[in-house]
């Protein structure tokens, strides 16, 4: 299978939709070759929604949205069991949870009780409901946003919760070019009412497949897990990434080869992707909250500052 031709299939379907957001949505599909979620922190307006309305309806799966508030309880995540009288058993009615793309929106304004109730699914594929287990359709992938700004009536997530999300980005506002061709995409209508799918579910798992066969070298697993352990040893960090923060970047790094034509991971893959997939896992210290550093850059210093391995990368030919 030509993974760099599935990718940019669905790439370029995602464009029609979400402008000037290119290095986002590469992430985005390294996320689903990598069956991996997404947290997206952003503020309001900038496309978050519609970029998850937009990648299920271009890969055929189906769409579910939980508006997550205060009130919410477990069961109107997961799903709830009720009795029918006419048999006289209890059957099962599946909560929103139970989908393939799931938008988890504002899902720091739920209870921590509520966001636990994410934990079993985006881990395990299933979830557990009156002592029954209930597998998830695959592909399943978790897209959840949260607002950077507004902190009233909002629960932290903890960092079990975090360490869960495979990747962490941020859209941004668009450029004065790509705001005006926003506005013209959408003077009749929304162009995400005439998208229409470029892969198959069969095609994705197909894909998801031939991505974990990408050759990553020992030097690259040991730079991998370099920079994953100076986290733990750097002063200005707290609490450093866990081993699942190294297993995301060997995954992510594979599908981000993939995307690329590669057969073989290079220590640039690992590279970029290590803000994207280390920066939520890792806590601050105080001295680094004092100098106002954030997690990306304390991320992004490590990362540079480990010596990049030398060498042949590529599958060795027996």
């Amino acid at each position: 299978m030509d993974l760099q031709e599935f990718g940019k299939r669905i790439t370029k379907n995602l464009k029609k939709v979400i402008i000037g957001k290119a290095p986002a949505l590469d992430l985005v599909v390294i996320g689903l070759l990598a069956q991996g979620h997404i947290l997206i922190e952003d503020v309001p307006g900038v496309g978050k929604t519609v970029l998850a309305r937009s990648l299920a309806k271009s890969v055929d799966s189906t769409f579910n949205r939980i508006q997550f508030t205060p009130d919410m309880l477990p069961s109107d995540v997961t799903g709830v069991s009720i009795y029918n009288q006419e048999t006289r058993k209890f059957e099962f009615r599946p909560g929103p949870l139970l989908g393939q793309i799931i938008l988890a929106d504002e899902i720091n304004r739920a209870t921590p009780k509520t966001q636990a109730a994410l934990l079993e699914a985006m881990e395990e594929n299933q979830i557990t409901v009156d002592g029954v287990t209930h597998h998830l359709m695959q592909p399943f992938m978790v897209l959840a946003t949260q607002n950077p700004i507004e902190y009233e009536g909002t629960f932290p997530l903890p960092e079990a919760q975090l360490d869960r999300f495979l990747l962490h980005l941020q859209l941004g506002y668009p450029s004065l070019r790509d705001e005006i061709r926003v506005l013209e995409k959408q003077q009749s209508q929304h162009p995400i009412e005439s998208l229409e799918s470029v892969a198959s579910n069969e095609e994705i798992l197909e894909a998801i497949d031939a991505t974990k066969q990408i050759y990553v070298s020992d030097a690259v697993k040991r730079y991998i897990v370099e920079i994953t352990s100076q986290t733990r040893k750097s002063g200005d960090v707290h609490l450093g990434a866990s081993p699942r923060g190294s297993l995301a970047l060997f995954r992510t790094g594979q599908a981000r080869a993939a995307l690329r034509g590669r057969d073989h991971v290079l220590p640039d893959d690992i590279k970029a992707l290590a803000v994207p997939v280390l920066g939520h896992r890792i806590i601050l210290g105080p001295a680094a909250r004092m100098r106002e550093f954030n997690a990306d850059q304390i991320v992004r210093e490590l990362a540079y500052g480990i010596p990049v391995p030398g060498g042949d990368f590529q599958t060795v030919q027996s």
